[in-house]
C-alpha cells in the first residue's frame, strides 16, 4: 500500500507538468535567492520534470536503505519511516505545484510559500526522530549515538523535541519573505550543531560511568 502511495503521488507530479506544459514560457524560473527574486532560469522541459524525476530518485533510495541496513533496526520503526517517504513525495508535490504556479504567472513570495510546508517535514521529521532505532542510515548518525545505544536514545528524544520546535518556527516564515528564509535554516542549523555536541557529551558521561 504504502509503495503504492508513493508512486501515485510521483504520477501525479508528472501528469500535473504534461497538463501545464502548454502554458509555460520557454524558459522557467527554479532558484530564487534570498531577496525572492528569480535568478535561475531552465528549460520547460527540465523545469516541469525535474522535480518528479527527484522524486523517483528518492523513493528508489528509500526503498532500497531497509534492505541494506546491516543492523535491520530500520523495520522497527517502518511505520514512521514510510510516513517520512509519503511526506517527503507530498512536499516534492508540492514544490512542483509552487514553482509552476509561479511560472504561469502567479506571484508570491517563494520562502513565504515553502514555509508552511517546510515546517510541516520538519515537525515530522522529529516524530521520526523520537522513535528512530539505532541504524546507519536514518537518525542523528554521530560517531557517538553510532557507538552507544544509550546515547543514541537520549539524543535522539531530545533532538526530536528540537526539530518540532524547528517545525514550529518554521511556519512563521509565512509572515515575510525575509523572515521565511531565517526561520527555515538558522533553527535548523543550530539544532544540528547541538545535537552533535550533546551526543558527544552524552557519551563522555556514558564512558565515565562505567
Amino acid at each position: 500500500m504504502r509503495n503504492i502511495a508513493s508512486l501515485l503521488i510521483i504520477s501525479l507530479q508528472f501528469l500535473i507538468g504534461i497538463y501545464f506544459y502548454p502554458q509555460m514560457p520557454e524558459q522557467i524560473a527554479i532558484h530564487w535567492n534570498i531577496s525572492g527574486v528569480a535568478d535561475g532560469y531552465s528549460s520547460k522541459v527540465w523545469g516541469l520534470f525535474l522535480v518528479p524525476l527527484i522524486s523517483i530518485g528518492l523513493f528508489l533510495l528509500f526503498f532500497v536503505i531497509p534492505k541494506i541496513d546491516p543492523l535491520k533496526s530500520i523495520e522497527r520503526f517502518g511505520k514512521y519511516y514510510w510516513g517520512l517517504v509519503i511526506l517527503l513525495l507530498v512536499f516534492m508535490l508540492y514544490v512542483n505545484s509552487v514553482v509552476i504556479s509561479w511560472n504561469i504567472g502567479l506571484r508570491f513570495g517563494m520562502f513565504q510559500a515553502l514555509a508552511p510546508a517546510i515546517g510541516v517535514l520538519f515537525y515530522y521529521l522529529g516524530v521520526v526522530t523520537e522513535h528512530a532505532k539505532r541504524n546507519w542510515f536514518v537518525g542523528i548518525r554521530t560517531p557517538w549515538t553510532l557507538s552507544n545505544a544509550v546515547v543514541w536514545n537520549k539524543t535522539h528524544k531530545f533532538g526530536g523535541k528540537l526539530f518540532k520546535i524547528c517545525g514550529v518556527l518554521a511556519v512563521f516564515g509565512i509572515v515575510s519573505e525575509w523572515l521565511g528564509l531565517l526561520l527555515i535554516i538558522a533553527p535548523i542549523l543550530c539544532v544540528t550543531v547541538y545535537l552533535t555536541v550533546y551526543s558527544y557529551f552524552e557519551y563522555q558521561k556514558q564512558i565515565h560511568a562505567s
